[in-house]
């Protein structure tokens, strides 16, 4: 079974996409704009946004179900306040749970949590709690820089990230390390905010000691780990001069990363400095990178031929394209073996 661990819904229906453009314009300006009600969407319109989308892709890249929450770049923890955060982040995550609900073979659920500056992250609990409990949600989306790129809050590492952590491990299920937009004018979103993003969090782990502490903690760092593979001596050498273990030992029991990285060198580096037990196959169609690579005739982010490319033993393929992501999120595990699969 081939699970792409990494999609967002960014064909939404226009009318929520409307809604949340009038809900900002809102909070922006209360006094010019009413506060918009949310429409009502039907499944059929729920449906043509999927059916010809991420569905139709998934099918004609051959693989079978999409770990699926709302559009990154769409969280906008850096808009609003914490009540605009929080009413945003249900309705997405109700819209995600309607798609798992209208096609539960091809996708499962994952939440966007309503973080937001200056804001304790353990206000965000009872909504992960919520996603994962009464909408069967396998994980979430965590945000390690809500202020959109200015850096202004504390590493992953803090104590104030502790409750989110315990959290996580009570539930048994993985977050995601994932930034949403910038508002920072120095870093493009998607080709420099999300790459600096899972780099950092990357150097927040090794210079901390946060796996002691959570031994049972499961993160993805995804776009196939930022500039870390590449800069792979680097941290080790950096781990050497800190004091810290060993990579294997002091972060890559507790890290994966995903394989949203969008030509064939940039897969085979990966799987020659990492782990392929560390790797989960990922996609993030359609995300960071749209259209077909004039150089290969395929689409950027149809990251499956990369790997089907690679002189991988079929036992080492299976556990990258499926069981890896079985294993990193054990209620969908469960959920795919209580459907016999």
């Amino acid at each position: 079974m081939i699970i792409d661990c990494h999609g967002h819904y960014t064909t939404e229906p226009p009318a929520f996409v409307a809604w949340r453009k009038a809900q900002v314009a809102h909070f922006d300006a209360p006094l010019k704009n009413a506060a918009p009600v949310m429409p009502q969407i039907g499944d059929d319109e729920i449906r043509a946004s999927i059916e010809g989308n991420q569905l139709a892709a998934l099918r004609a890249r051959g693989c079978d179900m999409t770990i699926f929450s709302p559009r990154a770049s769409g969280m906008g923890h850096h808009i609003g306040d914490e009540a605009v955060s929080m009413a945003w982040t249900r309705a997405s995550n109700d819209m995600i749970h309607r798609v798992v609900t209208l096609f539960p073979d091809h996708f499962a659920g994952v939440c966007q949590l309503p973080q937001s500056p200056g804001v304790p992250v353990a206000n965000s609990i009872a909504e992960l709690r919520r996603c994962v409990l009464e909408l069967g949600f396998v994980g979430a989306n965590l945000n390690p820089d809500v202020s959109g790129g200015h850096w202004t809050g504390a590493p992953l590492t803090d104590r104030s990230w502790y409750p989110m952590f315990e959290a996580l491990v009570d539930l048994d299920v993985p977050a995601m390390i994932h930034v949403s937009g910038s508002c920072n004018p120095n870093f493009h979103a998607t080709g420099a905010h999300y790459i600096n993003a899972d780099t950092t969090a990357f150097m927040q782990f090794l210079e901390g000691d946060l796996f002691r502490d959570f031994p049972d903690l499961r993160l993805i760092i995804p776009h196939g780990g930022g500039a870390v593979p590449y800069h792979w001596g680097r941290y080790r050498g950096l781990a050497q001069m800190l004091g810290k273990p060993p990579l294997a030992e002091h972060i890559m029991r507790n890290v994966y990363f995903d394989t949203c990285v969008y030509h064939q060198a940039g897969i085979d580096l990966l799987f020659r400095v990492i782990d392929p037990d560390n790797i989960l196959f990922a996609s993030e169609m359609f995300g960071a990178v749209k259209g077909v690579d004039p150089e290969t005739g395929h689409n950027f982010d149809d990251t499956r031929r990369y790997i089907e490319a690679l002189d991988l033993p079929p036992a080492t393929r299976a556990r990258v394209l499926g069981g890896n992501a079985r294993r990193v999120y054990p209620r969908l595990d469960a959920a795919l073996k209580a459907r016999g699969r």
